[in-house]
């Protein structure tokens, strides 16, 4: 099994001068770079000032990192420029998040030529895994702006020889079929969804050699369609806005992504007590920047749920492997009184069926009953009886079948076959708890 790329990279980033990288050289360059970024925050952002008035004065060790506070999605909406070390002349890009805060504010990150860069090094390294000279790599992410996902991947992948096309979401899956055949494609970067409703299509003459899938939570089931689709290898990538796009890769093992630790200090944490956990335990995904000179963050929370994997990687890395995403902080909604549904047991248990392409899911109560109301896309083909194929499937969902046995539950199924008019989302997909947002609409 071929060692992560990263590992070298990672390497070679932090001047390690031993043959062989080891967690120590890690875990002291790691340090050393949280000492600077905090001497440069304490410097430079008015945020981080105030925000680290009654932190410790110096940080003596990686675990005493647990003593500084925070850095909330909140924070970023009410106070992105005082975050800022450098003058705005020398942000090259800002990016707005819209989103569903307390605040209901948008987030913007800033970000400088030299940040970017990073995120181009990255995407190199890390496409690197799956991707070589001559590739031709199709780009199913926004890329028309400078500076986006899109765009920035799409000037990486030269530097390994490779092409990078330029596409944007999936519209219409049958011209993007098209365009894959005409490039003749040899990688594709996409979202889940939009990934499979390309295979769905069941266009098997193709070149495909690997699916990179990122920007959402990656069903299995998802996985398995297009890998035996095309008979394609299919990665997955972890990253967000907030950490300069990318985060980390999965290796040739493919059990979960190991991450730019050069750039990326990564901390799991306890959500209710803020504490550290012990390794192996699954929390909250916790990191702070080592490099960033923009808009740096300490200890920013992300609300993504994850676990490190404590035995080393078939591939050899001493790089740590992150568990794969599959939930989110509150992603968990109660149904029938007791039992709690979560959008991956959804997608696990609907993902698989012949026909499907996507849904929306939301518990709603009616006449004082829980509803759970899924709005489902489907192929033009899609067989009449789907509808009655979902009900058998949501059956395999424990909470779904218990709360449906005590007569708590009513499940109601909207199918619509796919339309290029109605275009397909790039947000991440959550279940939805309307009875919350009703109480909260009358308070």
């Amino acid at each position: 099994m071929q060692l992560t790329p990263l590992e070298p990279w990672i390497a070679h980033k932090i001047g390690c001068p031993v043959e062989r990288l080891t967690r120590a050289e890690i875990e002291a360059y790691q340090l050393r770079q949280l000492q600077a970024t905090l001497g440069l925050v304490r410097t430079k952002s008015q945020f981080y000032r105030r925000h680290l008035a009654d932190a410790p004065p110096e940080l003596s060790s990686l675990a005493a990192l647990a003593q500084f506070p925070f850095t909330t999605p909140d924070d970023i909406r009410r106070s992105a420029l005082s975050l800022l070390c450098v003058s705005q002349d020398d942000i090259q890009r800002v990016v707005t998040l819209d989103s569903s805060g307390t605040t209901g504010e948008p987030k913007r990150l800033y970000f400088t030529r030299e940040d970017q860069e990073l995120t181009l090094d990255f995407f190199h390294i890390g496409m690197s895994t799956f991707t070589g000279a001559g590739d031709r790599v199709l780009i199913l992410l926004p890329g028309d702006r400078p500076g986006s996902v899109g765009d920035l991947l799409a000037m990486a992948l030269p530097r390994l020889g490779a092409v990078g096309i330029k596409h944007g979401p999936v519209r219409d899956a049958v011209l993007t079929l098209k365009v894959m055949a005409e490039e003749k494609v040899t990688g594709l970067v996409g979202l889940p969804t939009h990934v499979l409703a390309l295979a769905r299509h069941g266009e098997t003459n193709l070149a495909l050699k690997s699916v990179l899938l990122t920007a959402d939570h990656v069903p299995e089931a998802i996985k398995v369609v297009v890998e035996r689709t095309w008979g394609c290898q299919v990665y997955n990538h972890y990253g967000m806005t907030e950490m300069g796009l990318g985060g980390g890769v999965e290796c040739q093992v493919r059990r979960g992504y190991h991450i730019r630790e050069a750039d990326l200090y990564v901390e799991i944490i306890d959500p209710d007590t803020g504490q550290p956990v012990a390794e192996g335990e699954s929390g909250e995904i916790v990191f702070s920047t080592l490099t960033r000179r923009g808009m740096p963050l300490i200890r920013y929370r992300t609300g993504d749920v994850s676990r490190f994997i404590p035995d080393n990687c078939p591939c050899g890395t001493v790089l740590k492997t992150l568990a794969r995403v599959k939930n989110r902080l509150g992603g968990s909604v109660k149904i029938g009184g007791s039992d709690y549904l979560t959008m991956a047991e959804l997608d696990e248990a609907l993902f698989p069926l012949a026909g499907l392409l996507n849904f929306s899911a939301a518990v709603t109560n009616e006449a004082g009953k829980d509803c759970l109301c899924l709005d489902v896309k489907v192929t033009k083909n899609a067989a009449s009886g789907l509808a009655s194929t979902i009900y058998q499937a949501l059956a395999a969902v424990p909470a779904i079948r218990l709360a449906r046995q005590s007569d708590q539950l009513d499940v109601i199924i909207k199918t619509y076959p796919e339309d290029p008019a109605n275009l397909p989302t790039i947000a991440k997909r959550t279940l939805r708890d309307w009875r919350l947002e009703v109480q909260a609409h009358f308070l």
